[in-house]
């Protein structure tokens, strides 16, 4: 059987133990006089028994505690030594930290009892208070170590258990996320195939329709049509693609909902904001309501859709804006609400809508911001903010 290897600070601490203790040998200074073996040699036996329990405190916590016993009573019989009685201290100590369960609870109790038996004992036969004192030094050299290392081990394990439930939190929240992104990709790679399937029945109807004439002008007419959903085809499947990923069980949706129709939006989303003192509010400077991409339309109309929805959540009374402008480049997409605590309960969410946002912003190269911050007025706002990239081409084919 091989034998664990001592720690390198046990075996300092054991090889210090004993140095000191040769020390105090050395000068003659011991505990106590008279003893059975009064020989100077017999005093550092148990001091070296001691030591060698010291060196094994950590890995061998049961057999040291064991030898320090054996060692701590020989002690008694020779002329003593104090380091040999500190050293025990810290045996006794080491043996409920680094013990097993069953050594952890066992050891305060055994001393306890010691100290009791030995304080009664002594004060049945002195019957002074010398047997009281005799008790307590008892007590200190074998109860108060235990006490102190059982207090230790529960702060220990306490400080695990919370740092385990903290793992776990972690790992089921990034678990949540990564499902969150993986249903929303899923979500928006169905409602991209539905929009590039319209576009492929447009062309089937249109090259139907210009085969079947032979009229220059409907088939120049055909032709234009086929050539425009081709174009805005192709530049949807390059989304789709980059977008794509395994394929779930869930119903594909029958259309996919599209900036025109955000009004309509606003205002269900108004009707079940009134009980709430939220007062909804829409704003879209754009001079021109046509040309988007339908990836950006779809993002910017689930990102106000997610939006109001938190706001209905968690916002305080007061105004909800929703803001579309459309810059060089880019569609601007800003939701603000009033920050703070409403006043009654509030309805639970998952947390996973502002990890949608962000994917669907991310995915079509934009930026997203989510955040508090403070308006015009000095007031603090939660501020929902995206920049959705409108290709070049698809503001030319517009």
């Amino acid at each position: 059987m091989t034998l664990p290897r001592p720690h390198r600070f046990d075996l300092l601490m054991g090889f210090l133990g004993f140095s000191c203790g040769l020390l105090l040998w050395s000068f003659g200074l011991y505990t106590t006089g008279d003893r059975l073996f009064d020989q100077r040699w017999a005093t550092l036996i148990p001091l070296a028994a001691m030591a060698s329990a010291e060196a094994v405190r950590r890995t061998m916590p049961q057999t040291a505690v064991t030898v320090g016993t054996l060692a701590i009573v020989g002690d008694q019989f020779t002329n003593g030594n104090l380091v040999t009685v500190l050293m025990f201290t810290d045996v006794v100590y080491a043996a409920v930290v680094y013990g097993n369960p069953a050594t952890a609870r066992r050891v305060p109790y055994t001393t306890g009892l010691i100290t009791v038996a030995v304080t009664v004992g002594f004060l049945v036969w002195w019957q002074n208070a010398i047997a009281l004192l005799v008790g307590v030094i008892t007590g200190m050299i074998s109860f108060m170590p235990a006490m102190t290392g059982a207090v230790v081990r529960n702060h220990r394990e306490a400080a695990d258990a919370a740092r385990l439930r903290a793992e776990q939190t972690a790992l089921l929240a990034e678990m949540d996320r990564a499902q969150a992104v993986v249903a929303e990709r899923a979500r928006m790679a169905r409602e991209l195939h539905d929009m590039v399937a319209n576009h492929l029945s447009a062309i089937a109807i249109h090259s139907t329709a210009a085969l079947s004439l032979d009229e220059p002008a409907t088939t120049r007419q055909a032709l234009t049509v086929i050539r425009e959903n081709s174009v805005a085809g192709l530049s949807e499947m390059r989304r789709l693609i980059g977008i794509l990923r395994d394929s779930s069980g869930d119903a594909e949706p029958a259309a996919a909902p599209t900036l025109a129709g955000l009004d309509t939006l606003v205002d269900q989303a108004r009707v079940n904001a009134r009980p709430s003192g939220l007062v909804l509010v829409l704003e879209d400077t754009r001079e021109s309501t046509a040309g988007l991409p339908a990836p950006v339309e779809l993002a910017a109309y689930r990102i106000v859709q997610e939006s109001l929805t938190n706001a209905l959540k968690h916002a305080a009374p007061g105004e909800v804006l929703v803001t579309l402008a459309r810059g060089q480049g880019a569609l601007a997409v800003e939701v603000t609400s009033p920050y703070g605590e409403r006043p009654g309960p509030t309805a639970p969410g998952s947390g996973a809508g502002l990890v949608g946002m962000r994917e669907r912003v991310a995915l079509l190269g934009g930026v997203f911001e989510a955040g508090p911050a403070a308006d015009g007025g000095g007031r603090k706002v939660w501020r929902v903010r995206a920049e959705l990239p409108v290709d070049a081409s698809d503001e030319e084919r517009a």
